[in-house]
């Protein structure tokens, strides 16, 4: 009886909090994603009209976000978040960790340099975009560098140059999207036979087998567009990601710090006495013990790279084509243009890649709970 008056208890004190977060989360998400299936703002006339014609059109804005002829620019903002995403959390990890292993070797002044390698954490993204605009100026900050020792100053535009490498066909969308998934069905078989569970290796395997096989046939028969349409990495973004792993680098230093600090000193000096190096004590040892924090700060980095906004808008602008990525293009076309159907498809995508992210690991560290 006592145990079902907590329950209540529990639940009276959790209601206006649940009933808040449903209305004003959930709730404007079910309004958001309903807006992206209709064609409110595609007449400009009616976009804010007090009682303006709305038509439910299903999936077609969508379509027309992919396949569309004047929706190259939100295809090109996908590309632009991808490459984003993969050198910032390469550069985030990479400087967090060895910033770390410095941090770790005792060294004189720790308290000192970790202090000033996590000030920038505590900036917000305004602060640093607009500092970092200051110094990526075309004819200052970082250019102008190289003539404290005599030399010529650099011409890189940082937020402004139109080159791209890295390019590749949107056609070819399919083909590398049924590649990745192949390669992380792959991942989920090989984790399955370490740990010898074999119903596992069974399901993943044949959904490895009929992922490749769609790859390398079907997937080259899917035309979403009748023409080519070339994307690709724009070096104008080299700019923000400098910036942006200047921010967030103290904050994986952090973690992986606290990760090294927690393996114990004497499975360190076993590795040594078994004649392992000091570079094999970490590449052995000490980093396969920290690859869970290396997942979270991939799964956080990876939610804050496709969110950004603010320091992209701080340092390159809105209306600079070459940075623009879908929550920037998201704000244009839905308080500029007043597309507001449009608006809302681009952040349901937005909400889907989000989740793609953050629901595998929620759900992976919550099973690993209950197990505990």
């Amino acid at each position: 009886m006592k145990l079902n008056r907590d329950r209540i208890t529990a639940l009276l004190m959790l209601l206006p909090s649940l009933i808040l977060l449903g209305i004003f989360v959930y709730g404007f998400i079910g309004q958001t994603a309903y807006t992206s299936l209709t064609d409110w703002g595609r007449d400009p006339a009616q976009a804010l009209a007090l009682h303006p014609e709305i038509r439910f059109t299903g999936f077609e804005t969508y379509k027309e976000l992919f396949t569309g002829l004047i929706d190259v620019r939100f295809r090109q903002d996908l590309v632009n978040t991808f490459f984003f995403t993969l050198f910032f959390i390469a550069g985030c990890l990479g400087l967090g960790l060895g910033l770390a292993i410095l941090l770790d070797q005792n060294i004189v002044g720790e308290g000192i340099f970790r202090t000033i390698f996590l000030f920038p954490m505590a900036l917000s993204f305004i602060v640093t975009g607009t500092v970092w605009r200051w110094l990526l100026q075309p004819r200052g900050g970082i250019n102008v560098l190289p003539t404290l020792v005599g030399l010529e100053p650099l011409e890189f535009r940082w937020l402004t140059s139109r080159r791209q490498i890295l390019q590749f066909n949107w056609q070819d969308l399919p083909f590398f999207t049924g590649l990745l998934i192949a390669i992380i069905l792959l991942w989920f078989m090989v984790t399955a036979i370490r740990k010898s569970k074999w119903r596992r290796v069974g399901v993943a395997g044949f959904s490895f087998l009929l992922v490749t096989v769609w790859t390398f046939t079907g997937a080259r028969q899917v035309e979403l567009l009748p023409y080519p349409e070339i994307h690709g990495f724009n070096l104008a973004f080299m700019g923000i990601i400098l910036a942006a792993v200047w921010q967030m680098s103290g904050y994986t230093m952090a973690l992986y710090l606290a990760g090294l600090r927690g393996v114990s000193e004497g499975l360190r000096e076993a590795a040594r006495v078994d004649g392992a190096s000091e570079w094999q004590v970490y590449r052995l040892v000490i980093l396969p013990l920290v690859q869970p924090i290396t997942l979270s700060a991939m799964i956080i980095l990876g939610h804050i790279s496709l969110k950004i906004f603010d320091l992209i808008f701080a340092m390159a602008g809105a209306d600079n084509a070459t940075t623009d990525v879908p929550a920037l293009l998201m704000y244009l076309t839905t308080f500029r243009a007043n597309q507001f159907a449009k608006g809302a498809a681009i952040a349901m995508v937005l909400l889907i890649m989000v989740a793609a992210v953050i629901i595998p690991y929620l759900w992976s560290s919550l099973r690993s709970e209950v197990k505990q």
